[in-house]
């Protein structure tokens, strides 16, 4: 019979910091949440951007898509919306009705059209159509914030950048690696914590955890690759055969 009132509350996240002027990660938090990273690098080893996107301009705009909706629909309209508007030239003298049609099944699709007509014309007038490399000149895009930012600069140019969406924010906390939940100090802790090399991984690593076994309503705790070390165990069906069943193969559709 499924679990459905399940197990002991769970424990509370361990400090983050050690107290004091430098106020420097502990030693132990370090090795835990290192540990984590690579436990969940061998349970997800081709956890990757979920947007498909030939180029640096592609990845810009699928992720300024992805806001309110799925990967997979974005993935959906994607070879549509770039056979017709392959480039910010292109895109920016683009109708507006057309777009609006092209993007009507992720849902504000007004709001989203408006987004690329100005994204693409920023391109054009400050980059000569170039997608940025700099984070500071990512940032000053109509659209794009850091966490944009970010995906483009990790999985388009490969420099380092940690990614926090509500996945990654989530699961941070959980793992009480942090308790702040303003996305730009979470970056700034996290990466405290981390290499800079393996920061676009380790986004990848806990984003495809959130969105395959750390929901965020009920964690399959009893199918987790990281269930000792977390302080949140038990938040969601301890019970091995319960959680295998929320258990998903693949991102949310």
């Amino acid at each position: 019979m499924p679990e459905t009132a399940t197990a002991k509350p769970p424990r509370r996240p361990a400090r983050t910091r050690e107290e004091g002027p430098t106020a420097r990660p502990s030693t132990a938090l370090l090795r835990r949440a290192r540990r984590v990273n690579r436990l969940l690098a061998e349970a997800y080893p081709d956890a990757r951007c979920e947007l498909d996107f030939d180029d640096a301009f592609q990845l810009l705009v699928v992720t300024v898509l992805s806001a309110q909706t799925t990967d997979r629909r974005v993935n959906a309209v994607r070879p549509v919306l770039f056979a017709q508007y392959p480039d910010p030239a292109a895109m920016a003298a683009a109708p507006r009705e057309r777009l609006e049609e092209i993007l009507g099944p992720l849902g504000f699709f007004r709001a989203k059209t408006e987004s690329l007509l100005k994204l693409s014309a920023a391109l054009l007038e400050r980059y000569d159509g170039q997608v940025p490399g700099r984070l500071e000149d990512l940032v000053t895009l109509p659209g794009v914030g850091r966490k944009t930012a970010n995906v483009v600069l990790g999985n388009a140019f490969d420099l380092p950048g940690i990614t926090v969406d509500t996945h990654f924010g989530r699961l941070v906390n959980r793992l009480g690696w942090t308790a702040l939940t303003d996305p730009v100090k979470v970056e700034h802790e996290i990466g405290a914590l981390f290499p800079k090399r393996d920061w676009t991984m380790l986004s990848h690593h806990l984003i495809w955890h959130g969105r395959r076994r750390c929901h965020a309503k009920k964690p399959a705790c009893g199918a987790c690759p990281v269930a000792k070390l977390c302080p949140s165990y038990g938040l969601g069906p301890t019970d091995p055969v319960a959680a295998a069943a929320l258990v998903r193969t693949e991102g949310p559709a």
